[in-house]
């Protein structure tokens, strides 16, 4: 029997909590009122800064506040009072998501956004209203960086606090769990990184230039060598990075890796950042640069400040170069559709999964099992 929507509706009138899942996209969120900058940079060091700067914990509330002042000038003076689409994009892609889900799952599967550093999106926020709406099973789903489990890993550590803290009783309310860490290898977004760069230079480029002189930067979330033991997505990012390089590098010979580090003293980041990419690329002969991220898969001000800072540094000392900077993958529908599938295995396990309760006071016994 297929099901079809509209079936899944009437079967689904009055649901239990264990035959419905809980999808939890997980981003960054960015700041939509610069009075919010200090508070979103101090979440920001704590949780991912924390990771690889040798930096005291003390300092991290002036930093903070510093920081802000750095943000909003930039935001505010260098680039006329600039706003982040992010937030605005990331619900776009969770309505996406959710529409496509539901052609197939019904009303059993909802799809809800948290952000890591943005109320009132908070996942503590956010799996409080999922307690509340009685769903007892949980995908969770970061989708803004397409690397490993060390930026997708603070989603994690965020959920495993919201979970405490929620927990009431002597059974916890969730009884299912599954968790999708990234998308760098799945061959339907590779295949659409690739087709999206060639049909923007079909469009704007292939008529002025030869393919040996358009340079090709594929932009990845910049990440540190070191991380106090954490893998910190090199390893991933650069598999995303050969995949899609391997299918444009037979038509267009000159193509970079380019990541987007942040400039934080002491840490050693990954090489070449993107600015050196395409100075490299011009050595080696390219009249026209296209800067793609394939790392981000929502627009953010790294992808549209930092890389407007890059070309606009460019153009000054290479007047002759076309630089075009593309937009993230962001609510593409092919990229909603392949999004959707991605989960659509999870979801059905979690759904053919027989409810598992959990008790947090036992924990609490299991740690003397092993004195005598």
């Amino acid at each position: 029997m297929v099901a079809t929507p509209e079936k899944l509706q009437q079967i689904n009138g009055h649901l239990s909590g264990d035959r419905r899942v809980a999808v939890l996209l997980m981003g960054y969120g960015e700041v939509e009122s610069y009075e919010d900058f200090a508070n979103y940079n101090e979440q920001a060091l704590n949780l991912l800064t924390a990771k690889f700067a040798p930096v005291p914990t003390w300092i991290y509330p002036p930093l903070a506040k510093l920081l802000a002042l750095f943000d909003r000038h930039e935001w505010g003076h260098t680039h006329h009072d600039f706003i982040s689409p992010h937030n605005a994009i990331f619900e776009q892609q969770r309505a996406g998501i959710e529409t496509k889900l539901q052609e197939t799952w019904g009303d059993r599967v909802q799809v809800f956004k948290a952000f890591n550093f943005c109320a009132p999106f908070l996942p503590n926020q956010v799996l409080a209203e999922i307690k509340e709406g009685g769903f007892e099973k949980l995908l969770i789903y970061p989708l803004l960086v397409v690397d490993s489990i060390f930026t997708s890993g603070i989603a994690i550590e965020q959920v495993n606090n919201a979970l405490e803290e929620l927990t009431d009783g002597s059974e916890h309310w969730l009884k299912g769990l599954r968790y999708i860490p990234s998308f760098y290898n799945e061959p339907a977004y590779i295949n659409l990184m690739a087709q999206i760069v060639e049909e923007k230079i079909s469009i704007t480029l292939a008529s002025a230039y030869l393919p040996a002189q358009i340079g090709i930067i594929l932009m990845n979330h910049g990440c540190p060598h070191k991380a106090k033991g954490f893998t910190s997505g090199i390893t991933e990012s650069q598999a995303l990075y050969d995949l899609v390089r391997d299918k444009l590098i037979n038509r267009y010979p000159l193509i970079s890796v380019g990541w987007l580090n942040h400039d934080t003293p002491l840490i050693d980041w990954t090489q070449p950042n993107a600015e050196q990419a395409a100075k490299n690329l011009i050595q080696l002969g390219a009249k026209a640069l296209i800067f793609m991220p394939i790392g981000f898969a929502t627009e953010n001000h790294e992808t549209l400040l930092d890389v407007h800072h890059i070309i606009h540094a460019l153009e000054k000392k290479h007047n002759g170069v076309n630089c075009v900077q593309m937009a993230c993958v962001n609510d593409h529908p092919d990229f909603m559709t392949m999004a959707a599938q991605w989960a659509n295995s999870q979801i059905s396990q979690l759904l053919e999964e027989d409810a598992v309760a959990v008790n947090p006071h036992e924990a609490a016994n299991h740690h003397h099992h092993h004195h005598h």
